[in-house]
């Protein structure tokens, strides 16, 4: 179930942008939205400010504060930890995933979003820490309902884009319950991509829920110059075969994210 929720903007005024970003959107048939912080100018940008305080499970996401409390509370020894396979193999919605048919180590489970390895995390720390340490973050919405270890990806657990926003950028700041050390580990963790000029760091997630398919693509880019966060949440029915659906996810965010600099 959808959930809303007000949300007070403690980094910034509300900034609607008057750029078309909905084309992005519209050109693959997609429904969701982009939502952007520019944390120089303290300026958010959407392309639907309504959509992006609404809550909905996380998915993968949820791998980077999965990743700081795995580490901070000794849930793993460290990223390098190895994971027994069990030799069963792995899918996600009737796809058999092979890079999660091997043993691996956390970060290369965060990279390859292997759950199983991320379930056997969950079953160490436990509900009721996460229900703490979620809390002290501002992390979604609390409710750990879901019987099964992946509650992020099944159950009423849920937050929205803003949200998602609003943790990167304690972060980004090293100001989240953990030690400098845990959560500079998990930023190596978290980068995609390296050039001269910029470092992307980010997590996909894609989850199903009350018929629907939800895609996540969130992070932030480091520029020479500024710091741009962003979290982009694409919805479609299930039945609803558009095969853009995945790659939209960093697609779109691409557009969005250069369309915003490039106008600056």
């Amino acid at each position: 179930m959808l959930k809303i929720t007000l949300l007070l903007f403690v980094f910034a005024p509300l900034y609607l942008s008057g750029q078309n970003f909905q084309k992005h959107f519209d050109s693959l048939q997609i429904t969701g939205s982009t939502a952007v912080f520019d944390y120089n100018s303290k300026k958010w940008y959407y392309s639907d400010g309504k959509d992006a305080n609404i809550e909905t499970l996380p998915a993968s996401t949820f791998k980077i504060p999965n990743s700081l409390i795995a580490l901070e509370y000794n849930a793993v020894q460290d990223e390098n930890e190895v994971f027994k396979w069990d030799g069963k193999p792995k899918s996600h919605f009737g796809n058999v995933i092979d890079v999660w048919n091997k043993d691996t180590d956390l970060k290369t489970a965060y990279k390859n979003s292997t759950v199983w390895v991320y379930e056997e995390v969950a079953n160490r720390v436990g509900r009721d820490k996460y229900i703490t340490i979620l809390d002290k973050c501002n992390y979604g919405n609390g409710i750990l309902t879901e019987k099964g270890t992946d509650f992020w990806n099944y159950g009423d657990f849920a937050i929205s884009p803003s949200n998602q926003i609003e943790f990167l950028i304690k972060l980004y700041e090293n100001n989240l319950p953990f030690s400098d050390t845990i959560i500079n580990k998990v930023k190596e963790i978290m980068i995609s991509e390296v050039t001269e000029s910029k470092i992307l760091r980010g997590k996909t997630g894609w989850t199903r829920h009350a018929g629907k398919d939800i895609g996540w693509w969130v992070g932030y880019l480091e520029s020479d110059s500024n710091v741009y966060f962003f979290a982009t949440r694409l919805t479609k029915s299930i039945e609803d075969k558009n095969p853009h659906f995945l790659s939209a996810r960093k697609n779109i965010t691409n557009n969005i994210l250069s369309q915003i600099i490039n106008n600056q």
